[in-house]
């Protein structure tokens, strides 16, 4: 039974880079499931930039919507598997649905049921990156704030469903379970 960690944090707490030295520690064959989508010339410099960081020692694989699929079928082929990021990854499951729907947050979060029972059946570590959400102020629209609860419930359920949880801020990574 693999070791799955989920690593949380706010912007720029230093847990992606915690979580690529995690998932070097785990073997040579790496995998790194990157959800972002280079929308615009600057997240596509942002992505270009931590392919940099990474190196060769990499396989990188993008896919923004299909996680549970991706990594059942990509369980046994990797030492490691890195995935980043879980609200990017929330926030394109909701932008792929209609935020007025009332359907929409149950829709989203019966994905991240999905990915938590994938975790729990893979042979191989899987380490997780997310954002911590919930610790500013009440956002002025709907949609932020359907955005805020959906990641601050996706983030107790998986980290239920993992073994090891960090939380990364100022770049010190504390173990909290």
């Amino acid at each position: 039974m693999p070791n799955n960690t989920l690593i949380t944090g706010g912007a720029r707490s230093g847990k992606s880079r915690f979580a690529e030295e995690l998932t070097r520690s785990l073997g040579p064959s790496l995998c790194y499931l990157a959800t972002a989508q280079p929308l615009d010339d600057e997240m596509g410099e942002r992505i270009h930039r931590h392919q940099l960081r990474r190196g060769t020692a990499w396989e990188t694989l993008e896919e923004p919507l299909m996680i549970p699929q991706t990594l059942a079928r990509i369980d046994g082929i990797y030492s490691a598997i890195l995935l980043d990021c879980v609200t990017l990854w929330l926030s394109n499951l909701l932008l792929s649905c209609d935020e007025n729907d009332p359907g929409c947050e149950e829709q989203v979060l019966s994905h991240v049921h999905r990915l938590a029972t994938t975790l729990r059946g893979m042979s191989t570590p899987v380490i997780l990156v997310t954002n911590e959400v919930g610790q500013g102020i009440v956002p002025e629209n709907r949609l932020a704030r359907l955005y805020r609860d959906i990641a601050g419930q996706a983030n107790q359920t998986l980290a239920a469903s993992c073994d090891s949880v960090y939380v990364a801020i100022s770049g010190i990574p504390l173990k909290l379970k």
